[in-house]
């Protein structure tokens, strides 16, 4: 796995993902959404076991077969083959979403264009005119699973943060984010805004606040420092 430069210090895609891995209780029923948040069914922590749901029918779900031994009717969400593991079970998108909107589901990992300091969640359009708006099944989502953590670039490609005081793109829900993984850091949010719990190797806390556009607290036992 290369790690990244000394001018980009923090986390890379696959580490992000294995650190999300890290935080999943033991059984879990995780649904995992489209980008950085499917790599997470690569990792699973020794002595542990979760359940990956896709909305479009499919209840274990395992990570994307090697190039050339997929089934290409075999697919999650975002249109990538994936594997099944040993009790995995088919049914209709309809009896998908009741289990997402009946409460059945512990957790859930999404990408996000824009997380606000209270927990507001932006991650279907940036609201152009031009933009093609992709918002899948993540407003039901944020609805219905009982923990959301979202996995994304501290920034854009551009720089400007995604981590905000208020969301300027439309939402996908008010309130509804429980932790964030970046590049740099992991951060919780809480009622009095952000607060990192842990740092990126190499990673500054000064660095991290410069790239976000809200206040940031540090935990009192702040790890990777």
């Amino acid at each position: 796995m290369s790690r990244p430069s000394e001018h980009a210090p923090g986390w890379t895609r696959d580490e992000m993902a294995r650190r999300v891995a890290v935080d999943i209780r033991d059984g879990s029923y995780v649904n995992l959404g489209i980008g950085i948040p499917e790599l997470v069914a690569k990792y699973v922590p020794a002595g542990r076991e979760f359940i990956y749901h896709t909305e479009n029918g499919l209840l274990g779900m395992g990570p994307s077969p090697a190039e050339g031994h997929g089934d290409p009717e075999l697919i999650n969400a975002g249109k990538r083959q994936v594997t099944t593991v040993p009790g995995a079970a088919y049914f209709h998108q309809s009896d998908s979403f009741a289990m997402i909107r009946g409460g059945h589901l512990d957790l859930c990992v999404l990408g996000a264009l824009q997380v606000a300091q209270h927990g507001d969640l932006a991650n279907w359009s940036v609201g152009g005119p031009d933009a093609i708006p992709a918002v899948g099944g993540a407003m039901d989502l944020v609805a219905g699973v009982k923990s959301i953590f979202v996995i994304t670039q501290h920034c854009t490609k551009t720089g400007e943060p995604k981590l905000v005081e208020s969301c300027t793109y439309p939402l996908t829900g008010v309130g509804v984010v429980d932790r964030v993984y970046t590049d740099l850091a992991v951060i919780d949010v809480t009622p009095d805004g952000f607060r990192v719990i842990e740092l990126a190797p190499g990673v500054e806390l000064d660095f991290v606040r410069e790239r976000t556009g809200a206040p940031l607290h540090a935990a009192e036992r702040l790890t990777g420092v």
